[in-house]
């Protein structure tokens, strides 16, 4: 599980930094810099869930210790 969520997180990351490069920073709202500006927002929301699953599993191998 912690190689996948490395990967997931690798992949988006490097979609965050090809998209940055996608954006015309003149007109940020037309064009093809929109779809960039989402790619990039769905690549940050991709790196927080699985920081979030890598804290939960984290939490619960804690907690199965403790048993």
């Amino acid at each position: 599980m912690k190689i996948l969520t490395t990967l997931l997180s690798l992949v988006a990351i490097g979609l965050i930094i090809f998209n940055l490069t996608q954006i015309d920073y003149n007109a940020p709202f037309e064009g093809a810099s929109i779809v960039a500006l989402i790619t990039i927002l769905a690549s940050l929301c991709v790196v927080v869930m699985m920081l979030i699953l890598r804290t939960s599993k984290r939490i619960e191998q804690k907690v199965k210790e403790q048993r």
